[in-house]
Parts: structure tokens; sequence; C-alpha cells
């Protein structure tokens, strides 16, 4: 197979408390797409990070009694921890603070002066510290960020101002010749419609007011202001503007920024100028992924309803978690989480359907034919075809799915054949056909539930990597091209000499519904 290159990244977070389970989404995403591409064929590169700068990390950190250099090194081991915990597969985690980010950062800056895109002037607008950004009067909700919804400041300082008037035919233009640059398209249309066609205001890139930033070299009383510092990071990371752009040169341009909705006006906007500034390609593409909210809106300390990743993973296992938020989560609207649901589908999708299916696989086969797995068949029947093709059918819809980032519906590609196969055991009845002694058929029957399973598992490798594992395991699948995508293609894999387990083992123990909707309703609240 050719080997093709695949960067992928996700926003780099603020380090200002601890992530919940709609934070840790993107980055699971992420590594979901990065697994996917790999199990491909692929050679992949995920970056993820922290955005360290900026005055609302300054106050966070005075707040604590702690320097903010101290903070976010607290925060950023804090970060690295959960994503270990969560087993991401990040190739480099990058850090704001980094001197490898700031020295490339100061070239950006001197390249931008350099190109007179950069000139400095006075601003006054309305300031949202947790967003980050300033607005005019006629963008205020209410007279609130039009973003998050909090109160806002009347701000007046020299600044340093991005000439992105200069840029905007140009963007205007790209849009129209790449109208999948952005997706969904409601994401490109908000931008499109709400910021490009009325006109682009020049962006402030630099503060005077804290100085808890990179200094601008040719004026060191300002401080860099978070979008030039935080999204050049996705090629600082890769070594551009340093002594060794190996990975620039390798990567660049990404193939795929995954990026939460309300950042995207500054990805689709702020991003592409500066690049085009710089004289670099595009990225491939953007993905605006959407929320998950609780009922009553979105997760909050203050309204007791957030939960964490951790206690989800203590008691269902990690892989449950990834299995939910990924089949949740919608690819272009919010999505909203409840208990009951999180049970619910712990219960029937990972105990009921999938656990049972490979346990009644594991037991039939022990029991018809001491653990040794039929391999070749001299009869095969109507049924074992309609499973066949079903499969073959799915695994296409499912490749489809993932290369667009339909991620749920993939998942339910998945489900659909393991639903199938289920249905495909009561169809053949192997304890009838034991009974009857039909041998022939017996045996084409349990070959095709294992080569499915096999197949199944195969599919959930970027999902659920640890419980694909426990099936191939269980299934007495050793060989690591018997775990490929290219092996998907064919039902003649399977060799001679392939042994179950002795005894399977549940991949989910099955849980009291009402009991689990209580301990989670009651961890929400602490």
């Amino acid at each position: 197979m050719e080997n093709k290159k695949f960067y992928i990244t996700t926003p780099i977070y603020y380090p200002s408390g601890k992530f919940h389970i709609g934070t840790a989404y993107a980055t699971t995403l992420a590594d979901c797409i990065k697994r996917y591409k790999a199990l491909k064929g692929y050679d992949t590169y995920f970056l993820t990070g922290l955005d360290e700068h900026g005055q609302k990390i300054q106050t966070v950190a005075e707040k604590r009694g702690l320097a903010p250099q101290d903070h976010v090194d607290e925060m950023a081991e804090a970060c690295q921890k959960l994503w270990k915990q969560m087993d991401i597969s990040y190739d480099d985690f990058i850090r704001t603070t980094e001197e490898r980010h700031e020295k490339a950062v100061d070239k950006i800056v001197e390249k931008f002066l350099a190109n007179n895109d950069i000139y400095k002037g006075e601003y006054e607008g309305w300031y949202c510290m947790p967003c980050e950004n300033y607005f005019t009067e006629t963008q205020l909700m209410d007279g609130k960020c039009p973003d998050c919804g909090r109160e806002v400041k009347l701000m007046k300082e020299e600044s340093y101002f991005f000439n992105m008037k200069k840029y905007q035919d140009w963007l205007l233009q790209f849009y129209e010749e790449n109208p999948d640059f952005i997706v969904p398209e409601s994401r490109k249309n908000e931008i499109f419609n709400n910021f490009l066609k009325p006109g682009l205001e020049d962006l402030c890139i630099s503060r005077t007011t804290f100085d808890w930033g990179i200094k601008m070299k040719n004026d060191p009383k300002h401080v860099l202001y978070v979008w030039v510092d935080a999204l050049t990071n996705y090629i600082t990371a890769l070594g551009y503007a340093s002594n060794d752009d190996a990975l620039f040169q390798k990567y660049w341009p990404a193939d795929l920024h995954i990026v939460g909705k309300e950042i995207i006006r500054f990805h689709g906007i702020y991003w592409p100028i500066f690049l085009k500034a710089l004289g670099l390609e595009m990225p491939k593409k953007i993905y605006a992924h959407s929320w998950l909210v609780m009922k009553d809106g979105k997760m909050s300390k203050s309204k007791g309803n957030v939960i964490y990743p951790e206690t989800l993973i203590e008691r269902y296992g990690l892989d449950s978690l990834k299995y939910y938020l990924l089949r949740t989560m919608q690819f272009a609207t919010d999505s909203i989480f409840t208990p009951e649901d999180f049970v619910d589908r712990y219960n029937f999708d990972l105990c009921n359907d999938l656990g049972n299916l490979l346990n009644r696989t594991i037991g039939m086969i022990n029991k018809y034919f001491a653990g040794s797995v039929p391999t070749e068949i001299s009869q095969k029947n109507a049924v074992d075809d309609e499973l066949e093709e079903f499969t073959i059918q799915e695994m296409n819809e499912f490749e489809k799915n993932m290369e667009q980032f339909f991620i749920s519906n993939a998942l339910s590609n998945v489900w659909k054949i393991i639903s199938r196969t289920n249905k495909y055991i009561d169809e053949t009845a192997p304890w009838v056909l034991a009974k009857e002694e039909n041998k022939a058929k017996l045996e084409s029957c349990m070959f095709h539930l294992v080569e499915t399973l096999r197949k199944i598992a195969i599919l959930l490798k970027p999902f659920m990597p640890e419980t694909a594992e426990k099936m191939f395991l269980q299934l007495g699948i050793k060989s690591e091209n018997l775990k490929t995508w290219d092996s998907l293609k064919s039902y003649d894999n399977l060799p001679k000499d392939i042994q179950v387990a002795e005894k399977g083992e549940a991949l989910f123990m099955r849980k009291d519904r009402q009991e689990e909707i209580e301990y989670i309703q009651d961890i929400m609240k602490k």
C-alpha cells in the first residue's frame, strides 16, 4: 500500500481546570480518526497540547496564589495524565510556553512586520476575558459576550493590529473555490454570512494591560494577544521557523484540524489569513464539532451538572466511555448527555449485543468442537451468504462514513453487523444442528461467527482498542496479519490451527440500571 501521510490536530486547550467529558470529546475523536487512518496504512501524526498564555491564565493563577508558569505546569501534568489514562495516542504535546514555540512565533511576527501586515494603533472595544476576544457594540448579545454569554468590559489601549482587510478578497475567493474547507456546512455558512460578507475588521494582536505572554521583540511592552500565539502552534510544533523543520516539510499541510464550534471563526478566518501572509499552504479541512451538553445546557460547576472522564472510566472502563462519546455525538448537532442514556448504551449495546455475541460464540465452539475453530468448510448455506454480503455492505458504508468523519454513523454500521450476527445465530440454531448431527452446517456456522467477529474487532480498533484486543485474544487470533484493514476483504483468512479461549470472559459486566443512574446523578453533583 502506498505510504500516505495524515496530520491531525485538536485545538490546544486553555489549562484553567479539569476537563469534563465534553472537553475530552475532541481529543477522543481525533485519536479515533488517527487510529483509523493508521489502520488503513497511513503515516500518521497527531498533535494536541495547551494554550498557556493570556490574561485569563494569569488571572486564574493569581486567584490560586500561584505564578502563571507554576499554574500551567500543574495543569499540563494533569492533562497529560488524563490523556495517558484515556490512551490518547498523540505524537506531540505542544505547550505555548515552550521555547521552541516562542522562538518560532518571534520569527513569524517579524515576517508579518516585514510584510506590513501589522501596524500600531489604539483599540477600544468590549472585551470578554474568558473568550479572550474583543467585540463591537453591535456584536454583543443583550450587552454580553455573543460566544459565552458572560459580562464584557469596555477597554481602550494601544495595540498592534493585523491587517485583515488586506486579505478579505482573497479569503472570499478561497471559500468560493473550496466550499468543503470547513465542515459541517452550517459552520462555513456562519463564517461566510456573519463575518466575511459584512466585511472583516482588522485584528487586535497585542495587549499592554498584562504581561503573561510572548513579548514583541520590536516593542517589548506589548504582549502578543492569544490568536497569533495560539493558532501558529500547528506549524511551530512541526519545527516551522526552526533549525530543524523536517517534520514540517513532511506533514504540512495538515489534513484535518478538529476544533470546537465555538472557535471556528478564529480557525476559519484568522488562521487561513495568517498562513496566506506567511506564504504557506492551507490545511485540507477543518471540522468544527458540536457540543455534548446536559438537559439544562452546557456543563457547569455552578449548575452541578459536570461529569469527568476519570469517574466514568473507573466504574465502567475506558472503552465504555469512548464508545459512548463517539456513538452519541452527532456530526452537526449538539448531543445531550443523560445518565439513563449512558447506562442503556453500556448495558444494551456493549453487554448484550457485543459481549453476549462473543460469549455465545466462544461457548458453542468449546462445546461442539472442543475449542477448535472449523476452517475447512464443505457446505455453505444461503444464510451464510446473506451474512457475508450484509457484512461487506456495512463495512463499505463504514468506510464511507469514516472518510466523511461521520463517526457515530460508522459505529452504527458496526452495530448493524453485530445485530445481524446475533440474528444469524437464531436463524442457524446451532443447538439444533448439533442435535441433528449436521456437522457440515454446524462447522460453517461456527466459522462464520468467528470470521465475522474478527472483522468486527478490526472495525472497533480505532474506537475501542482494548476491547478489540480482548476479542482477538478470546477468538485465538494471534497473527497481526489477521488484525489488519486489508484482511477485511476476504472470508478465507483463518489458519487451520486456530483455537478459541477455553472459557469466554465477559467484555463488559451488566449493571443494575437504576443503581447506576443514581450513581451518575450523584457524582454529577459533587
